[in-house]
């Protein structure tokens, strides 16, 4: 109703305004050619011709520049000059300064009627005629300048965002030259690194030989150390095998992100197969918070029925399991102690899934996905919120973070085809994802 209502009352003002024909014909002109000219220099010389062709005036627009310092980027009575310094005496002002024969409008972007106070002009409209303006001939250039501004606004956004698309795109291409490419010379040197574990295994097993061949079976110093570099050796297994599961994660999180796809369609585009979803997605991400979860004192419950499974879903596996990484981190900061009923305290993080049947309508069933804590449960206006960008509930006042991880997972599970819900247990928190299994595979 709002907008027919408007459109209604639009009418009544074009009856009210008693724009002349001429005027009339000055307006739809603009604005039939603003669709026409691409750059901005043809643009800014319309902006200027439009009104002085028509009514014998010369025209002239000012506009404030990236540094905040107002330009004159057009006139009409010198159209090859692009840019200049205004006269001493234009400023900006929200006002329409009538200097008899000339008339200094502020130009305002297209948001400025929404505005909850004064809003600062984007810049002035400089109009000259030969004689005074009437009061009829200053509310029509008012209008007119009013309309040029939302023109002028939307145009320099749209440029904005064609700037900001190829940026982004050289980006791409940097991150995937700088960045992707060489991070796979670490697989190399990773496999060095375990083929000098190796040959440090063998150091150890000729040391004990030697030990043996000159009799030195007993001698406690040459058993130390012979001991001192078996747990260096172990220690180094160790530290090898978690640099290596931290970089395949890494990895597979920066392919997964900094895709071209996703930046030249403007949103995240799968790339989907199957794939066993305990064993691929989620346990390398809970061996990743294993340690961090211990340090907390969260137990793990794994669920007995996931093992092996091979869920008829076709995933992107690197975008699910940055999902069950957000569920983890969240674990380890929110994750508190819960005092059951029979006195015994519980203080962990579950997870499991559940087939689902009509989950998305008659015959359309699908796969609950959950991730459980204990601790207190979210306020019902928290729960609502949850999910929102930017949003953090009461207890997270003391942890670091930006309210963008739970939108993430709302993210890439819809673009799945599926949805996110929270759900308060007796015993914490159960934060969960339904996707759609495919119909022939049910």
């Amino acid at each position: 109703m709002m907008v027919q209502n408007r459109i209604t009352q639009k009418a009544t003002d074009y009856e009210w305004y008693h724009f002349t024909k001429e005027q009339s014909d000055i307006i739809k002109t603009f604005f039939d050619l603003a669709q026409e000219f691409e750059s901005m220099e043809d643009f800014y010389l319309l902006c200027v011709l439009a009104l002085s062709q028509s009514m014998k005036v010369t025209s002239r627009l000012h506009l404030v520049n990236k540094d905040g310092i107002l330009n004159l980027v057009r006139t009409s009575d010198d159209p090859s000059n692009v840019c200049g310094i205004p006269s001493k005496d234009v400023t900006l002002s929200s006002e329409i300064s009538d200097l008899g024969n000339r008339l200094l409008l502020p130009v305002f972007d297209g948001m400025w009627w929404h505005a909850v106070g004064p809003m600062a002009p984007m810049g002035m409209y400089e109009v000259i005629g030969e004689e005074p303006f009437s009061e009829q001939e200053k509310f029509f250039l008012g209008k007119f300048v009013n309309r040029l501004g939302v023109v002028v606004s939307n145009r320099r956004v749209a440029m904005q965002n064609v700037q900001h698309i190829a940026f982004v795109s050289n980006l791409v291409t940097d991150i995937e030259h700088n960045v992707i490419i060489p991070n796979m010379y670490f697989k190399h040197l990773f496999n060095k690194l375990r083929k000098k574990i190796a040959d440090m295994e063998q150091l150890q097993d000729r040391i004990c030989v030697m030990k043996e061949s000159m009799g030195l079976k007993g001698d406690k110093s040459c058993q130390e150390i012979i001991d001192q570099a078996s747990a260096l050796h172990e220690s180094l297994i160790e530290y090898h095998r978690e640099m290596q599961k931290h970089h395949d994660s890494c990895s597979m999180f920066l392919e997964s992100l900094f895709r071209r796809d996703h930046f030249e369609k403007g949103e995240l585009v799968l790339r989907t197969r199957r794939c066993l979803v305990e064993t691929e997605i989620i346990a390398p991400q809970l061996e990743h918070y294993e340690k961090r979860l211990k340090d907390r004192g969260v137990t793990i419950e794994r669920p007995r029925d996931m093992e092996g499974e091979e869920i008829p879903l076709q995933v992107d596996v690197g975008l699910l399991a940055q999902v069950y990484a957000n569920f983890f981190s969240n674990a380890v900061k929110y994750a508190s102690p819960v005092t059951l009923e029979d006195g015994t305290v519980r203080h962990s993080v579950a997870y499991g899934r559940e087939f689902v049947a009509d989950c998305f309508g008659p015959a359309c069933d699908g796969v609950k996905f959950n991730v459980f804590t204990t601790g207190l449960h979210l306020t019902s206006t928290e729960a609502a919120k949850i999910f929102d960008e930017g949003f953090r509930a009461a207890n997270s006042a003391e942890q670091s973070g930006k309210g963008h991880g739970l939108t993430f997972i709302k993210q890439v599970v819809e673009i799945h085809g599926g949805r996110v819900s929270y759900e308060p247990t007796s015993q914490g928190n159960n934060f969960c994802f339904f996707l759609p299994l495919p119909p022939a595979e049910k």
